[in-house]
Order: structure tokens, then C-alpha cells, then sequence
């Protein structure tokens, strides 16, 4: 178990961390890796296999604490603002020097691997951190290379360097906070610090890629994907946390690409990564059975899940660590999966949303310019408890249904989307999977089963030949007719029992609507911003 191997890299910031280390640790199996993370006291086993960490503080991703160098090139592209945020080239490398003085007598763990599926655009990628539960994360996230040959000589475009238990100085660094996730993308370098939150590990990756990828004319998408009865059969679903993004992707009839990132390039679709990280707070074998089972699997990372300390099973409805409970896990560890990660392209999009003013029609087809519209608006809405403050619903609109992550102008994404889906003739819908009969507090959240038979019905067209009718409101056309769906579902306002309230609430969600595109109008055509509410 103490037998290291040495650290080659053509990145000087791993060399000299490895240098400096204890032992570095590369490219450990994952059952090295769970030796190394429970001797650490990194992590606790559970019952059937998975391994459990807490992330203390930090149960979620800390956007506030997100930078980017403003260097070279990239200062140029990248879209300056309140997602992306400059960071000075002197003070990201005074702290790249003083996390490698941090390594000096501690354990590094090395993974190497790839971000994408598709050889031709995949970059490869080093992890070098001080967990050991972490090098597990990110053997189960990225694109693992089973070639020993190709694993020796693996020279990584992109080098992530985690120390979750260095904090920064926000006086001397100038971050935020002790915490930091700096992203440099001319030296092909992110350091993460002060959080053991292992999604800024993926996310880190993820931006980098929504960096690079449009840049080749490869259209990054923070979406799920499957196919149906062939690999051209593919559908790709679009959606914020809470809208069933892992969850409507995951159909029995269908096999998934993947659950979270993609690239759309001339080949086709591709999985950007070669695991999934799915929240799992009150999950049930009836409901989600394919995920379910991976939480009582060896090699699955859970964060933040409650563990009975004698008999080490779990509860996945207790909430006390956090609502965000989240599982790693392989994309092999599906039965229904293609580990490939490869498919044609996509015959159909499926934007969702989780609208809880209960506005919104279940599902309704789109114009190219819709698509554009509701593309740049990446809407959908809070309730009321989730955030504190928060008493009713809360209109949430993120560009591109991951903004967070977008390093460039969301024009440049969608911009690409309309390209593509012109070039391809891929069709567009817009599903709520939100409330329906009134807001949350008054009416009901959708019931899944009706809203997996109208995903369906689309996916399958049944509903080209379905007579529609038009939202007075938002002017979409809405299917008046799914087998299986009863009728007055389809008709939001029918299912108030105060339609004037319904249409009071209507209004003000309309303007929400356009008060956030206002932002956009300026970059896209006419007929795009003329295609929201009231256009």
C-alpha cells in the first residue's frame, strides 16, 4: 500500500507538487482507494459497499468564491460579469505557490484520464489532491483510460490542484473568502481550496470545456441525453437542479448517454464525462430504481448521506447534513447505459422547467426562435423554505440552464444550438415539471408518471399530428390532446379553480420573462426576442 510510482508531467505546478510531497499516489484502483480514504479518516463504509463523506460546510458549490484569470487570450473571450469574475495573474500564482508549499510532507493522490468521450475533442486532464475519496471522485466522473501504455504516457492539457484544507487569505489573495475556485485558462490550470465539496472538481472541468469546446464549433451543453431503439434516436434534456434532468433521462425504453454534460459536434453527441453525480435525497427504488441501486454499490461515493453508526445502512430521507445529497458513481454502474458515450444527433429537445407559480402548460412544442428564447432564459423557480429569505415562489433564470458554468457570451451558445438544430432538424419542447392547480402552497407538483408519458409521446411522435392550441400568454403551442394525460392537465388555467388569479399570475410571470431577456435583446434577431411572452 506504501508503494508509489513517479510523477510525470509536463505541467510544473504537478512536478513540483509531487517533488515536494510525502508519496504521491497515482492513478490508485478503486479499491486502493477506499484503503487510503477510511486509514485517512476521509470516510466511512457503508452497508453493501458505498463509500460515505461529509463535506462539512460546504454542501454545495460556492459561486461566490468562483474566479477566472483575466490573462492572454481568454480576456478577450470569456464574458465578463457577475458569473465571471476577473482574477489577477500575479495573486493566482502566489497561491499556486504557496498550495505546492502546502503539499510539502502530505499525501498526493493523482488521477489521469480525459473530459469528453469522443477522442477527436476529448482534452486530457490530471487531478492531483490531497484526498484520497477525491481521486475516487474523479476516477468515477471523468473518461478513465484502461490502456496501461496510454495511462504511462498520459501528458494532461488541464491540471486541477485541490487542497480542501488550504484556506485562503482574502486579505493578502484577494478571494472572496478562505475558500477559492480560480480558474486559469491560459496556463491550463484551476486550484480549489478551502472546500471538500468534490462538484468543483466536475464543475471546474465542465467550464473549461464550455471554454474550448465553441471555440471548435462543438456546442457544450449542460444537459442529459439518451437514444431510443438506435443511436439516431436522440433526445437531450436541458434543466436547472430539481427539474428532473437525471431523473426523465433514466427511461427503462431507453438508453442514457449520459446524465449531466455533453458536447453536440458535426459527429454527433458526446458525453463529457464517464460517471454520474446524482442527488439522492428521499430517493426510492420505486420511483428511481437504476439510481437507487447504485447507492448500495462498491466504487459509488455518497456525500453527505445520514449512516447509522451501528449498522452503517442508510437513510436517504434524512436531510440533517443537507437537502444537496449527492451520489458518484460510474456510468457502467447502469445497466441501461452506453459507456461509449457516443450517439448521432439529437432528433429532439427538452427543455424543463420546475414552475412553481403553476403557469406554465405540462409540455408544448417550439418554434426554432422559442427554443432560442427559452435556451437564453434557463428558467425556472424556487420554492418557497429552499433558500433563506425565500417565502414564495421565486422566478430563478439561468442562461443557457447552467450559467454558472459559461464562460463565454450565451449568445455564442445559442447562437450554435440554432445552427445546429436547423442543420439537423431537431424538434424543441418545453415541459413543466413544476405545479399545476394553482402556485406551490395551493396546487400540486406534476405527477411524474404523466409527465415520463408526455416526455414520451414526444419522443416517440405521437404528437406531430395533434391538434394545438395557443397559450394566450406565453403563445405556445400546446397539444390539446396525449393519450393517457387527462385532458384538463394540458390546460394550466382550466386546473385553477380562480382562473382570473391564474391569469394575474400569468402576467406577472410574463413580465419576469422579458425584465430578464432585456439583457439578451441587443445580441439576438428580431424574431428571437419577439418569441417570449407578449411578442
Amino acid at each position: 500500500m506504501e508503494k508509489t510510482t513517479p510523477l510525470v508531467s509536463p505541467r510544473d505546478i504537478a512536478n513540483q507538487v509531487a517533488a515536494g510531497a510525502r508519496r504521491v499516489f497515482k492513478n490508485l484502483s478503486p479499491p486502493e482507494l477506499y484503503e487510503h480514504a477510511l486509514r485517512n479518516g476521509e470516510a466511512t463504509l457503508a452497508a453493501n459497499g458505498p463509500l460515505v463523506a461529509l463535506t462539512g460546510d460546504h454542501t454545495g458549490r460556492a459561486p461566490n468564491d468562483k474566479f477566472v484569470v483575466k490573462a492572454g487570450a481568454s480576456a478577450e473571450n470569456v464574458w465578463w460579469g457577475k458569473v465571471n469574475r476577473p482574477f489577477d495573474q500575479g495573486r493566482f500564482d502566489s497561491l499556486a505557490e504557496r498550495i505546492r508549499a502546502h503539499f510539502v510532507g502530505r499525501d498526493a493522490y493523482v488521477f489521469d484520464g480525459y473530459a469528453g468521450a469522443d477522442p477527436e475533442y476529448r482534452m486530457p486532464v490530471r487531478v492531483l489532491t490531497e484526498f484520497a475519496w477525491h481521486s475516487l471522485f474523479a476516477r468515477n466522473m471523468f473518461v478513465r483510460e484502461s490502456d496501461s501504455a496510454r495511462l504511462a504516457a498520459h501528458e494532461p492539457e488541464f491540471t486541477v490542484l485541490a487542497a480542501p484544507t488550504f484556506q485562503a487569505d482574502p486579505a493578502t489573495d484577494g478571494t472572496n473568502s478562505g475558500t477559492f475556485i480560480l480558474v486559469d485558462l491560459e496556463q491550463s490550470l484551476a486550484l480549489i481550496g478551502g472546500t471538500h465539496y468534490a462538484g468543483e472538481i466536475k464543475k471546474s472541468i465542465f467550464s473549461v470545456m464550455n471554454y474550448y469546446l465553441p471555440l471548435k464549433g462543438v456546442l457544450s451543453m449542460h444537459c442529459s441525453a439518451n437514444y431510443g431503439a438506435d443511436r439516431d434516436d436522440t433526445a437531450l434534456f436541458f434543466g436547472l437542479s430539481g427539474t428532473g434532468k437525471t431523473t426523465l433521462s433514466a427511461d427503462r425504453g431507453r438508453t442514457l448517454i449520459g446524465d449531466d454534460e455533453h458536447g453536440w459536434s458535426d459527429r454527433g453527441i458526446f458525453n463529457i464525462e464517464g460517471g454520474c453525480y446524482a442527488k439522492v435525497i428521499r430517493l426510492s427504488p420505486e420511483g428511481e430504481p437504476a439510481i437507487f441501486a447504485t447507492t448500495r454499490r462498491f466504487g459509488t461515493i455518497l456525500e453527505n448521506v445520514v449512516v447509522d453508526p451501528r449498522t452503517r445502512a442508510l437513510d436517504l430521507d434524512d436531510d440533517r447534513y443537507t437537502e444537496n445529497t449527492r451520489a458518484s458513481y460510474p456510468i457502467d454502474q447502469l445497466a441501461d447505459a452506453d459507456v461509449g458515450g457516443c450517439a448521432g444527433h439529437p432528433r429532439n429537445i427538452v427543455f424543463l422547467t420546475a414552475d412553481a407559480f403553476g403557469i406554465l402548460p405540462p409540455v408544448s412544442r417550439l418554434t426554432e426562435e422559442q427554443a432560442l428564447y427559452h435556451f437564453l432564459s434557463g428558467y425556472t423557480a424556487k420554492v418557497a423554505g429552499t433558500e433563506v429569505g425565500v417565502t414564495e415562489p421565486k422566478a430563478t433564470f439561468s442562461a443557457c440552464f447552467g450559467a454558472p458554468f459559461m464562460p463565454l457570451h450565451p449568445g455564442r451558445y445559442a447562437e450554435l444550438l440554432g445552427a445546429k438544430m436547423r442543420q439537423h432538424g431537431a424538434k424543441a419542447w418545453l415541459v413543466n415539471t413544476g405545479w399545476t392547480g394553482g402556485p406551490y402552497g395551493t396546487g400540486r407538483r406534476m405527477a411524474l408518471a404523466q409527465t415520463r408519458r408526455m416526455v414520451a409521446a414526444a419522443l416517440a411522435g405521437e404528437l406531430e399530428d395533434v391538434a394545438t392550441r395557443t397559450d394566450p400568454t406565453f403563445g405556445l403551442a400546446v397539444p390539446t390532446a396525449v393519450e393517457g394525460v387527462p385532458a384538463d392537465v394540458l390546460s394550466p388555467r382550466d386546473t385553477w379553480t380562480d382562473p382570473a388569479a391564474y391569469d394575474a399570475r400569468a402576467a406577472k410571470l410574463a413580465g419576469m420573462f422579458r425584465d430578464n431577456f432585456a439583457q439578451y435583446a441587443d445580441g439576438v434577431s428580431a424574431a428571437v426576442a419577439a418569441a417570449g411572452p407578449g411578442g
